[in-house]
């Protein structure tokens, strides 16, 4: 079956066999058609045309057809045709593992046949326009790939204006985000002393801007340069991102409820009721951790329980929540390039907790966000 590929037979990791019998039973001749009769749904049906006088039998996962004043390309271009492909579907049998088709089901297809002569004009016909095709097919192809890459650079452009105060104007009327900072930190006291969020949270540090233009960050009694990826506008805070954010838990309970796994939520797989896990409500946001994707957020559709690839992702009330996932949004890939572990990758808390992010006031935080909505719109 591995040597059919794309109408041709490929000479590629044969094998030999010495048993007189085959070797004159499932001789090929020139010209000869070969079907493949089973493997999986999309293979199943492909032919390929032996051309050659060399000694070279088919093996029995094999059909072969041997045309009798039939062109044997103006054949297999009749199945390799849209028809042919559908009847394939229609008729396959469906076993544990692959689909098959046996000779009977080939014999009753209906083949188009043309005079000898037209079946030439079409094969050659065929071959001249099929570079074209092959050549817009690649075309097409490339301008494809072209739009999808152009409209998520754009996406990302825009995310960046966004996160260093570039995408709208600062409104002097508005302040600025001192307080916010004072607020956030308020609520996480109250959180951990409610058990709600731990004590490690409340770490933290300042920022400032020195009088050199440069940012340095205070912890303690320490006091360091920082290097940080953007300027920020002036009525803007910064902070980590551990100051607004932290990965929680979730609430461990029991009684049956929808698991919120990664194929369910991007709509791969249908609903699971399990009887126990850790709970979290229609409009939570919860991040994955292990696995090639970790980062990436969801917002949760429905009350349910949290895959074991997840952590509930906590974000400070004083914060606009889409513009903290918006900032987290443009990190995505980043964050996804620094997973930690070989088996079984997790997302690198350190790195994640580590970003600085600006902190514009509430209002403007609003403003950027519809912004966004607003580009990203044109960019559809």
């Amino acid at each position: 079956m591995g040597n059919i590929q794309d109408g041709k037979v490929v000479y590629d990791k044969l094998v030999f066999s010495n048993n007189v019998e085959d070797n004159r039973k499932y001789l090929l001749q020139d010209g000869d058609l070969l079907f493949n009769r089973t493997n999986s749904a999309e293979l199943v049906g492909k032919t390929a045309i032996f051309k050659g006088n060399r000694h070279v039998i088919y093996a029995g996962y094999l059909i072969l057809l041997r045309p009798i004043k039939t062109n044997s390309e103006y054949l297999n271009y009749i199945f390799s045709s849209p028809y042919v492909r559908s009847y394939c579907k229609e008729v396959k049998t469906i076993g544990v593992q692959q689909c098959n088709i046996n000779a009977e089901k080939v014999s009753q297809l209906l083949v188009p046949i043309a005079p000898f002569e037209e079946q030439m004009r079409i094969v050659d016909k065929i071959k001249e326009v099929l570079p074209s095709v092959d050549k817009y097919s690649i075309s097409q192809y490339n301008l494809d790939l072209l739009n999808v890459s152009l409209s998520e650079c754009l996406k990302k452009s825009i995310l960046q204006e966004a996160i260093q105060g570039r995408l709208v104007p600062q409104i002097t009327e508005e302040g600025t985000a001192k307080e916010l900072l004072e607020q956030i930190k308020k609520e996480k006291q109250k959180l951990v002393k409610e058990g709600k969020l731990k004590k490690s949270a409340l770490a933290t540090s300042v920022f400032f801007r020195g009088d050199d233009n440069k940012y340095y960050e205070q912890i303690g009694n320490t006091i360091s340069e920082v290097e940080a990826t953007f300027e920020f506008p002036n009525s803007w805070s910064i902070s980590r991102l551990s100051t607004i954010c932290q990965l929680t838990d979730g609430l461990k309970t029991t009684g049956k409820q929808c698991l919120l796994d990664a194929k369910y939520l991007r709509g791969k797989s249908s609903e699971t009721i399990i009887e126990q896990g850790k709970l979290v409500y229609k409009g939570d946001n919860i991040v994955l951790v292990d696995g090639e994707n970790s980062g990436e957020v969801f917002t949760v559709p429905q009350d349910g329980y949290m895959g074991s690839t997840f952590k509930q992702l906590w974000i400070s009330s004083s914060m606009y929540e889409p513009y903290v996932l918006a900032f987290i949004q443009f990190y995505k890939e980043t964050l996804r390039n620094s997973k930690k572990g070989a088996a079984i990758p997790h997302l690198n808390k350190d790195l994640l907790y580590g970003l600085i992010i600006g902190i514009p006031p509430v209002h403007e935080q609003e403003r950027i966000i519809d912004k966004i909505k607003q580009l990203t719109q044109l960019l559809k």
